[in-house]
């Protein structure tokens, strides 16, 4: 069951990656504000307000500590960490 999980795992972060600056303004900070409303809403309370949220995860695309990916067979897309160090 954890080689399932794991392989499960692996393949939701699989996709194209989008580099960052390909992507306009605009754009950007649109999926950068559905990302943090989808992904922390659980942290509503925790102080934060959209704009810094939106700050923090754009602070970590930026340092390639993160990274846009769209997964072609879904037509979807996700934020998720780097692999670094692993």
């Amino acid at each position: 069951m954890m080689e399932d999980e794991q392989y499960q795992q692996n393949v939701a972060e699989e996709g194209v990656e989008i580099p960052l600056e390909r992507i306009e303004p605009a754009i950007l900070q649109a999926l950068l504000a559905d990302f943090v409303s989808r992904e922390w809403s659980e942290l509503s309370d925790a102080g934060f307000t959209l704009e810094e949220k939106i700050e923090q995860v754009l602070q970590q695309l930026q340092a390639g500590q993160a990274r846009i990916l769209f997964d072609l067979t879904s037509s979807s897309w996700n934020i998720v960490p780097t692999q670094h160090g692993l």
